[in-house]
């Protein structure tokens, strides 16, 4: 039974159009009056020279995308492409920003903004598109419907978008991409197990699992290492590192389950567990090692991005019960009032 809940649920992230983005990034709702006017802010990616991405809320109640600069503590709203919502998911070294914004109330297309205008990255025949990453040579993934109403990852460089096919099924998503140009995700089977995988020279390659049926890999830095998730024999879900053809389980802060963000270029690697008193948890790993960095006083936090100067964002809550995004850094987890705020909904 727990076998089929966990590829029901997993089935269903590459069924619906907006599940798998809202929910691998848990994007949430709340209050924040250092935002853009309104209710709800997020924060997503953070590049090396401390500028985050995510989306807030207007005062009229419309989600725009933004980039906060830590260094200057300024949030710019970049706008919509109309009158609707827009998110941003990515941000590179060159302060290129990624994401998607509706065009309509039921066309949503992918962008890239270049610092002064969002750019429409079109789709691959659908009505729907979505970016997800961008690398330091300005070249972009994600997903987009095709015309058969099939989620499909796609790399867009030179003005084109490109379909990278799937692992046998008709869906696949891809979530990060490295300056070489090598791209991790995942995408069901022909038999219809969600696998991970990596896209390196016009092939897609499922990388396996930790013994289970399902895994994800969510990043990859510039020496080929993935990261991600995966279900173990024991149906439990387990961050992995994979590299030289091998899929290596991190284990836990104590609890059962474990999930891995992202990795920068040393190999740290940031992500959520749950600990022995059934807490979610952010951690740092490395050297072998999986390293609490506790909350805002509350009991959950999840770490989201690090950069290359081992800066991590995330959010957490406080003794208050309140969720407000964070920057760790250099052993401290400081509160960014810029994104802090009560949020109603669930990580």
């Amino acid at each position: 039974m727990k076998k089929i809940l966990l590829k029901l649920s997993v089935l269903l992230l590459l069924i619906f159009p907006l599940l798998v983005v809202n929910q691998k990034n848990a994007e949430a709702e709340g209050f924040n009056p250092g935002a853009l006017g309104g209710l709800g802010n997020n924060a997503l990616d953070v590049n090396n020279f401390g500028q985050v991405v995510g989306w807030a809320s207007t005062d009229q109640g419309v989600e725009h995308a933004f980039l906060y600069n830590s260094a200057d503590d300024t949030l710019t709203d970049l706008g919509t492409r109309g009158e609707y919502q827009s998110y941003a998911k990515g941000i590179n070294n060159s302060g290129q920003i990624v994401g998607y914004s509706y065009i309509s109330e039921t066309h949503k297309r992918a962008f890239l903004y270049d610092g002064i205008t969002m750019i429409d990255l079109g789709t691959l025949g659908g009505n729907y598109s979505f970016a997800m990453s961008i690398n330091n040579n300005g070249q972009v993934i994600g997903y987009s419907y095709n015309d058969e109403g099939h989620k499909r990852a796609f790399l867009y460089e030179n003005g084109g978008m490109t379909d990278l096919g799937t692992l046998g099924g008709v869906h696949s998503i891809a979530l990060d991409i490295n300056d070489y140009g090598q791209i991790v995700g995942y995408s069901n089977s022909d038999t219809g197990q969600v696998r991970a995988f990596l896209y390196e020279n016009n092939t897609l390659t499922d990388i396996g699992t930790l013994g289970g049926d399902v895994s994800m890999a969510k990043a990859i830095n510039n020496k080929g290492q993935i990261i991600g998730w995966s279900s173990n024999m024991y149906d439990e879900r387990h961050a992995f590192l994979y590299e030289n053809g091998i899929m290596k389980d991190l284990g836990t802060l104590g609890g059962v389950h474990s999930e891995a963000t992202d990795i920068n270029e040393s190999g740290k690697i940031v992500g959520h567990s749950y600990d022995a008193f059934g807490e979610i948890h952010a951690y740092v790993y490395e050297n072998g090692t999986m390293t609490d960095l506790d909350t805002l006083g509350g009991n959950l936090s999840y770490a989201l991005s690090i950069n290359d100067n081992d800066q991590i964002v995330g959010r957490a809550m406080t003794s208050s019960g309140e969720r407000h995004a964070f920057l760790y850094d250099n052993g401290m987890m400081t509160d960014l009032d810029i994104f802090a705020g009560y949020y109603s909904t669930e990580f």
